[in-house]
């Protein structure tokens, strides 16, 4: 039993978390460089003015001019997609998991240089959204890029990719458990010890390194009051209310990019007409603007009139659904926070059990958990950003039924459609393998047909045609050890007597009974072939068995078994 381990691991693992420490830095210095980006041009479009300093496009004096600066910025992102890299246009987290399922998580100089620049152009001219997709695309190129100049193999590409897009994401919200649980539900796809460590150690370096480069604390800083046992009927009621509106967001964005895509117009300019929406919301509500941080925390303490949040809640959500389905650079969250928020506002007064900065704390997180199809990434990046421990009964109620919300009414997420759309599927629920649950000692056959080393090609070929079943290869032992796999098709054309040893191949090429059925799995699949030998030890290479196709069958049924078979096991 000492060979069987509950996690694979090898040499590699402490390389790689050795790596992720850079990482982390360098994608914590992305996010403080994009933050400014966003900081000068918007200071550029709105005010004319050379400063880094934070400033929101909400206070500018512009008049009417002020709806043409979207138009220029979504005008100079268009040509820089379409003369740089069309990979800078949309929120970012679909074209990581795509360049992570599909593309061996390869991402370009390009990428890392002018996702950051056109997403700082793109907010910092009115843009309504939010920084993190835009750092998460470029902390994930860091990383691949550093992969790829080290020679790392495609799955260590991965986990750097994913460590330096959540280091980004921890950098920009101060949120680094909320991070490693967005590579665990979003951009992993497994959970194993050789990503989630240098994911989790890149994203513990952002962190510290944080509190020197923005300011530290909490995003949104909450204390709401512990909610009393009727809380848990608000939360349902809050919790289908969310679902209900991320479903709806979702459909309409979709909707709106397939009607983009109708147009006769060359996707270059498609930025430019979503400027045009997003510069006339300006004008009816000038703190629709941007990222909208102030307008979010305003949100969770109540200090808006209703009448007055719904009326920019509106605007924000039209032209944010117009900009991001034409096709621009940025992100997600921010517009999504503030949307949800929102609900919670409206929602307030009718809900009973808890104060009132409760109710869009919790339908902020279950806005964000349906639409990303990350509950848990939700419920802990909402205690992330805001503190408020004695929310996160609530959270987790709300969030747990707007995202069972998402899952009845949507076959994919946001995250997953535009992927779809390109005729590429992404299944994102997790299991463990049944291969990884049995061993190649578990399913081989013990007592395999073989033949004699010495034994004449004509002899063996007649021998193997008179068994009840004739395999394509059988495995050549000179009594007890194995020489070889032999083809049935090499004897058909082999000389009547030349020895079975002469011929048999890969005599390299063995199973070892304590290997998993997944690594077994693996190894035919590479070498090609339908049955390997197993041998107890590679010094020796003592024949003990074979393993076929059909044996690893075996372990997908009883998995299939266990999911179809209804039992009744209590009376009778």
């Amino acid at each position: 039993m000492k060979h069987k381990r509950d996690y694979t691991a090898d040499r590699r693992l402490p390389y790689l978390c050795a790596i992720a420490l850079p990482i982390g830095l360098l994608s914590t210095g992305a996010a403080w460089l994009l933050l400014k980006l966003i900081a000068l041009f918007t200071n550029l479009f709105y005010f004319q003015r050379l400063s880094l300093a934070a400033s929101t496009p909400a206070t500018h004096t512009l008049g009417w001019i002020a709806a043409l600066l979207p138009i220029a910025g979504g005008l100079i992102v268009g040509l820089m997609a379409r003369y740089g890299s069309d990979k800078i246009r949309g929120h970012g987290i679909p074209e990581a998991i795509e360049a992570i399922l599909f593309g061996k998580s390869r991402m370009s100089p390009k990428v890392a240089l002018l996702k950051p620049l056109s997403s700082g152009i793109v907010i910092g001219s009115g843009g309504p959204f939010g920084a993190e997709g835009p750092i998460i695309m470029t902390g994930g190129s860091i990383g691949s890029l550093l992969a790829q100049l080290l020679h790392l193999t495609a799955a260590e590409r991965k986990t750097l990719l994913v460590a330096g897009a959540c280091a980004g994401m921890t950098a920009i919200f101060g949120t680094p458990l909320a991070a490693v649980l967005l590579a665990v539900e979003l951009l992993l796809f497994e959970l194993k010890p050789r990503s989630l460590l240098p994911v989790a150690l890149a994203c513990a370096v952002a962190g510290f390194v944080r509190p020197w480069l923005v300011e530290a604390g909490p995003l949104f800083p909450l204390d709401v009051a512990a909610p009393t046992p009727v809380a848990l009927l608000s939360c349902l009621v809050a919790g289908l209310a969310s679902g209900v509106l991320a479903a709806a967001l979702t459909l309409a964005l979709y909707r709106i990019e397939d009607g983009f895509h109708r147009l006769r117009l060359h996707w270059m300019w498609w930025p430019a007409l979503g400027g045009i929406a997003v510069g006339l919301g300006g004008l009816l509500q000038p703190r629709a603007l941007g990222v909208g941080y102030d307008v979010i925390g305003d949100l969770l303490h109540q200090h808006m009139l209703l009448s007055a949040a719904l009326a920019l809640l509106l605007v924000k959500a039209v032209i944010w659904l117009l900009a991001l389905g034409s096709g621009t650079s940025g992100g997600v969250l921010a517009p999504l926070l503030m949307l949800g928020a929102g609900l919670g506002l409206v929602l307030s007064p009718w809900l009973p059990g808890g104060s009132d900065g409760l109710w869009p704390l919790v339908c902020m997180a279950g806005v964000l958990g349906s639409v990303l199809g990350a509950p848990l990434t939700a419920i802990v990046f909402a205690f992330g950003l805001t503190h408020a421990s004695q929310a996160l009964l609530p959270l987790i109620a709300t969030t747990a039924v707007a995202y069972g919300v998402n899952v009845l009414l949507m076959k994919r997420s946001i995250m997953t459609e535009k992927i779809a759309r390109r005729g590429l599927h992404v299944h994102r629920e997790y299991g463990v393998d049944p291969l990884e649950r049995m061993h190649v000692e578990e399913l081989m056959t013990a007592a395999p047909q073989t033949l004699a080393g010495a034994l004449p090609a004509a002899e063996a070929l007649a021998w193997c045609r008179a068994q009840e079943h004739v395999h394509r290869y059988y495995p050549v032992t000179d009594g007890v050890h194995l020489v070889g796999m032999l083809a049935l098709r090499a004897l058909e054309h082999a000389d009547a007597s030349q020895p079975c040893d002469t011929l048999a191949q890969g005599h390299e090429h063995y199973l070892l009974p304590h290997m998993s059925a997944r690594s077994a799995a693996g190894m035919m699949a590479r070498l090609g072939v339908a049955r390997l030998p197993v041998v107890a030890g590679p010094e020796r290479r003592k024949l003990v068995g074979v393993l076929s196709l059909s044996d690893l069958a075996r372990a997908s049924a009883a998995h299939a078994e266990e999911e179809s078979v209804r039992e009744r096991l209590l009376g009778g």
